[in-house]
Order: structure tokens, then C-alpha cells, then sequence
């Protein structure tokens, strides 16, 4: 009996993590959205820089590198 106590709370406690951090992860990319080019250029007008193609994409590559080795 407390075998099958603990396999139902095993398997309740995942259920309830797995929506609780699928709610968590919707709420931090509503408030914090991922960086993209159409931002990255509004960034760039906004500096006073006129933003070219090539320069979008070594930003944007050089962003995801940049995520690539905090990991």
C-alpha cells in the first residue's frame, strides 16, 4: 500500500511540474522575448545606423554564438 502511495505521488508531482514550468517558460518569453532580426534592425535605425543585410546577419550569428558558449 505505501508502494503504491508513493508511485501516485511520484507521478502527481510530475504531472504538476510539467504545467508549472510550462507556465513559468510562457510567462518569462511574454516578458522577455527572443531577439530577432526585425528587432535588431529597429535597433540599429534607432542608433542612427543604416542597417544592411550583411551587417543584420554577423549580428545575429555572432548573437547565437554568444549563446552557444554561455552554455
Amino acid at each position: 500500500m505505501l508502494v503504491l502511495g508513493l508511485v501516485i505521488g511520484a507521478i502527481l508531482g510530475l504531472i504538476g511540474g510539467f504545467f508549472a514550468a510550462r507556465a513559468y517558460m510562457k510567462k518569462y518569453f511574454q516578458d522577455n522575448p527572443p531577439v530577432n532580426e526585425d528587432m535588431m534592425r529597429m535597433m540599429m535605425m534607432q542608433m542612427g545606423q543604416k542597417p544592411s543585410e550583411k551587417k543584420l546577419n554577423q549580428m545575429m550569428q555572432s548573437m547565437k554564438q554568444a549563446q552557444k558558449n554561455q552554455k
